[in-house]
């Protein structure tokens, strides 16, 4: 029995769950509520980035804050590479919209089994489920972590394979459809069914179908190591910590990019990327006031009369969200390279944001 096997076999599947279908705001959020301008909002939270938000073609803010790189000094930049984690997450689920215009997917409702046919309860899961983890498939991300830590060397085939052992020891965590639980696995999963429609590797498609076209030249496959002359330092309570096996977030977690292309894609997706038909399909309607849910690829926040769609990110050393609210016009990115271990910064930029600025 190998390393990794030992570990499956071991392992309790948690549930990790960072957001839940309706999700009821955080209460544990500290109101921020004496800041007269973004700036503020930002320096009060002690942000470390570069941040960008817009409403109605105006900026609220456009600066960097702090250093990108405490050794050399090197400022924050609109040009310069942060990891986004997560957020790659809109990438893989835009990856999937081109599959269905060129007819190469029929539909989002078609079933996992079509293209794995030994994928465990592949007939129940689709692609829809994938992209709004409602498949109740199990998050891989801690086991790989360790057996990483144990000298396992896995790529995203090894994973999915790891995915599949998972659901074959302990089940799904839910019937798919019936609850909404986030999951990396889900993402892994849709990266490696765009390389087998396509027949082309998942990162060459994404530059070629999203990058490519929108001219996002700084958006690419992070690095195990980055680069500290084009990318920023990433850090975590005042150590750097940017390393990270990326791999291990084959299309759940593994691009960087710069704040301009980051603009440049939610500028994009809140124009005319998507069709207003894929829209319809894409951004989850009629969420609540004072909740969040998911939609394929993105978040819905209503608060009060006002929608955000947008997504976050987490990876060593970084934080990030990018975001936009229709009513307003309003365009939000901030890419950051100090980790929030708690989601606290992001949680009540987002609240503080929505009360004070779009409301």
């Amino acid at each position: 029995m190998t390393t990794l096997h030992k570990i499956i076999v071991a392992f309790m599947v948690a549930t990790i769950i960072l957001f839940t279908s309706c999700s009821k705001d955080d209460d544990n959020i500290t109101p921020q509520n004496n800041y007269t301008t973004v700036e503020n909002l930002l320096n009060e939270v002690d942000f470390q980035g570069y941040a960008i938000v817009t409403k109605n073609g105006n900026d609220l803010v456009r600066q960097g804050f702090g250093l990108a790189n405490q050794t050399t000094a090197l400022a924050q930049n609109y040009n310069l590479a942060y990891r986004i984690g997560s957020v790659t997450k809109t990438l893989t689920a835009a990856g999937i919209v081109p599959l269905k215009r060129d007819g190469l997917i029929t539909s989002f409702n078609q079933t996992l089994d079509e293209f794995d046919t030994e994928f465990p309860y592949g007939s129940q899961i689709t692609i829809a489920q994938l992209l709004s983890h409602q498949s109740g498939i199990p998050d891989y991300q801690l086991i790989v972590e360790e057996a990483y830590e144990q000298g396992e060397t896995l790529d995203e085939e090894d994973i999915y394979q790891v995915i599949k052992e998972l659901i074959i020891e302990n089940g799904l965590d839910f019937t798919p459809g019936t609850n909404k639980q986030y999951s990396n696995s889900n993402f892994l999963i849709s990266a490696l069914l765009i390389q087998e429609i396509s027949q082309m590797s998942y990162h060459d498609y994404i530059q070629q179908n999203i990058c490519t076209p929108l001219a996002m030249s700084n958006t690419y496959k992070g690095m195990n190591i980055v680069d500290e002359n084009t990318h920023a330092q990433g850090y975590l309570n005042g150590s750097a910590n940017s390393t990270y096996p990326m791999a291990i977030a084959f299309g759940a977690g593994d691009f960087s990019s710069t704040p301009k292309d980051m603009e440049t894609w939610v500028n994009a997706v809140k124009n005319n990327w998507f069709t207003n038909a894929e829209k319809t399909e894409i951004f989850t309607q009629n969420v609540p006031s004072g909740y969040t849910d998911f939609g394929l690829g993105w978040f819905t926040t209503q608060e009060g009369s006002t929608t955000m769609y947008w997504h976050g990110g987490d990876i060593n050393g970084y934080w990030s969200i990018i975001g936009f609210i229709p009513d307003y016009d309003a365009t939000i990115v901030l890419l950051s390279n100090q980790q929030d271990d708690t989601g606290m910064q992001r949680n009540t930029i987002i609240e503080q944001l929505l009360t004070n600025e779009f409301n």
